[in-house]
Parts: C-alpha cells; sequence; structure tokens
C-alpha cells in the first residue's frame, strides 16, 4: 500500500499536501471529539468551506461518524490515522530530522511530532502522548519522578493512564514555586502524577519570588530540606522550557536579576535556571529543586517545549545536555535546524 502511495506521489505531487490536510482534520477530530465544524475549523487553521467539504469526504468513506452533538472518529477512521502516522513522518523526513538535532545539540535523544503547535491545537496533545510513551518505557521500582509546571507538562500528565505494577516510586515537584494557575502548577501536577502511577508524593509551598535569605530560612526545616534531598536524587525530570525574558516578567525578578540574566546571555530558562546559547547556565533562581551542580546526575531529563518562537530558547537549555531527551514539535525543530545550520557557518 504505501509502495502505490509513493509511486502516486511522483505523478501527483499535490496529493501529498492533500493527504496532510485530511490527516490533521481526521487527527484532531480524534482528541476533540465530538466536535464541530466550526471548533474543528479554527483548531486546524482552515475556514469553515474547507473543512465541511473535507468532512463530508471523510464521512463518505465512513472515516468519522456526524450526529447532533458533533464528529467522531470510526474504528476504521482510528485504524487510518494508525497507519498514517509513520508514513507522514517518512515523507516529512522526520525521522533524519530528528537524528539532524540529536547531533548537533549533543543530547541524549530527539522526539519530533509532525506538525505545529501554533497551527494545530492537536499537535500539543500528541506532545503530551508521545512524551507520556516514553516515560512509560523507562518507569521502574524505586525511582523519583520530579517536574515542574506549565502546560506543556500538564498535558504530559494528561496523556498518562492509570499504572500500577511499580513500587515504591515518588513524585514530587521539581522546583519550589506556586503558580496563577492551580491547574498546571507543579504541586497539583505531581497530585495527579502520583495518582495515575499509584505512587507516593510530596508537595512545596513556595512563592516564586521567594528571597534568598527566605530560602534558606526555610530550609532550615527538616520537612523542606528532605524533599529538597529527595528531588536531587531525581531518575526523571520532567519539565518545560521558557524564553528567559519571559521568564524573568512571569517571576517578578528585580531591576537587578533581570540585568545580570540579560548580560550574561541568558536566553532560555527551565526548572528555575537561565542559559545561555552554548548551554551554560548563567542564573539559578535560589528555590531551584535540582541545583546545577546536580543537574548531569539526573538520568532522565525529559524536556517538552514546542513553539518557533521558543525554538533559540530550546537550544540555550538543551546544548550538551548529554542526559536530555527532547520533544518537541516539526515546525520548532526545523528552525531548531535551521539556526544551528546558521550558527555554524557563521562560527
Amino acid at each position: 500500500m504505501e509502495d502505490i502511495l509513493r509511486l502516486q506521489l511522483k505523478l501527483i505531487p499535490e496529493l501529498i499536501e492533500v493527504l496532510k490536510v485530511r490527516y490533521n482534520i481526521l487527527r484532531n477530530i480524534k482528541f476533540y471529539q465530538p466536535i464541530g465544524r466550526r471548533l474543528l475549523a479554527n483548531n486546524v487553521n482552515l475556514s469553515e468551506r474547507v473543512v465541511r467539504s473535507e468532512t463530508n469526504f471523510l464521512k463518505e468513506q465512513n472515516l468519522i461518524e456526524v450526529n447532533t452533538i458533533g464528529m467522531s472518529v470510526t474504528s476504521e477512521g482510528e485504524e487510518v490515522l494508525k497507519g498514517l502516522k509513520l508514513f507522514i513522518r517518512e515523507v516529512k523526513g522526520i525521522d533524519g530530522l530528528e537524528k539532524e538535532i540529536k547531533e548537533a545539540l549533543n543530547v541524549k535523544d530527539v522526539l519530533i511530532v509532525a506538525g505545529d503547535v501554533n497551527e494545530e491545537s492537536s499537535v500539543l496533545n500528541e506532545i503530551g502522548k508521545a512524551t507520556a510513551s516514553y516515560i512509560k518505557n523507562i518507569l521502574k521500582d524505586d525511582i523519583v519522578i520530579s517536574l515542574t509546571g506549565g502546560q506543556s507538562v500538564k498535558r504530559v500528565v494528561d496523556e498518562f493512564d492509570k499504572i500500577t505494577k511499580f513500587k515504591n516510586i515518588k513524585v514530587l515537584p521539581g522546583r519550589g514555586g506556586m503558580a496563577k494557575d492551580i491547574e498546571s502548577q507543579s504541586n497539583t501536577l505531581v497530585q495527579r502524577l502520583a495518582d495515575k502511577l499509584g505512587a507516593g508524593y510530596e508537595l512545596l509551598h513556595m512563592p516564586d519570588n521567594l528571597s534568598h535569605s527566605a530560602f534558606q530560612t526555610l530550609l532550615r526545616e527538616n520537612d523542606i530540606k528532605k524533599i529538597f534531598q529527595l528531588i536531587s536524587h531525581s531518575y526523571i525530570l520532567i519539565h518545560g522550557i521558557g524564553m528567559a525574558e519571559t521568564a524573568c516578567k512571569k517571576r517578578n525578578l528585580s531591576a537587578d536579576i533581570v540585568e545580570e540574566v540579560e548580560h550574561n546571555g541568558g536566553i532560555g530558562e527551565a526548572y528555575g535556571h537561565y542559559f545561555n546559547i552554548d548551554g551554560e547556565i548563567v542564573y539559578s533562581m535560589p528555590f531551584v529543586g535540582i541545583s546545577k551542580d546536580q543537574v548531569a546526575d539526573v538520568e532522565n531529563i525529559i524536556a517538552v517545549a514546542a513553539g518557533v518562537e521558543k525554538s533559540k530558547a530550546i537550544i540555550a537549555v538543551e546544548k550538551n545536555r548529554t542526559n536530555s531527551i527532547l520533544i518537541t514539535d516539526e515546525a520548532t525543530a526545523r528552525e531548531i535546524a535551521n539556526i544551528l545550520k546558521e550558527k555554524i557557518l557563521l562560527a
């Protein structure tokens, strides 16, 4: 079947564009079913007229069903999605792109999900699913899992199923801090993931703008000290990546600290550390769970980040992080590859 499709693509190259559109529509319906045409059109960034035409075709092929509450994928549609996933990756050259970025960044692994999070909202769900799947494959007894907050990490936790076959797993917040959005703050996500894994957990209730002296005072508390010691022995750390400038504003850092970060070339932020384009930590918040000296000791650092605008920040955080697994979307990955190539040419 795939060989026939490849021959068709040689004769009708525009076929691949039609294939991509229908695949993306079917994928979005799968994630948000039941879903109406207007919301679907918004999700895939197409006009309602185009979506109406394409969904009518998918219905005629018995790949979706339509009723009063919206559209849903049929069992036949599920099979088509499953079969097309690997083919879409091959056509887009994603396997080669993963290898290229892995070698250029010098990281443990790179996983790329087809699509663009800025164009299709379902791609972030796919990233969450791919990340959850990767983590499931490395779970074992007697480990510590730490995670930060944020929407990307939330999607990872959302995609976890109930898994109760592992013993003595502890889930911890990867850093102190209390986000305004309670659903995506680290403490909330820790509780949810622990519940899904049947694991134990601990929480940290510490504001993001805590002063260094206040943090040192809190560390004298045995319970707080114990949690930070456990975090330092993490086997898995799951985190998002932000742009340094945005992170500084979000955490209301003082003008002096912002100036220090900028002066030292900080462009990316992750788990309380600020990185320059060469992957060096140029500033660390006083309340981080994993200190800059302990980062290299975490066996599996799972970086979940997507969005073309974050490309340089991702490079900064991931550069020479040999224990890190980067999971991102195709559009961001291509921009990262372009920046790295340009950097080599300018060197």
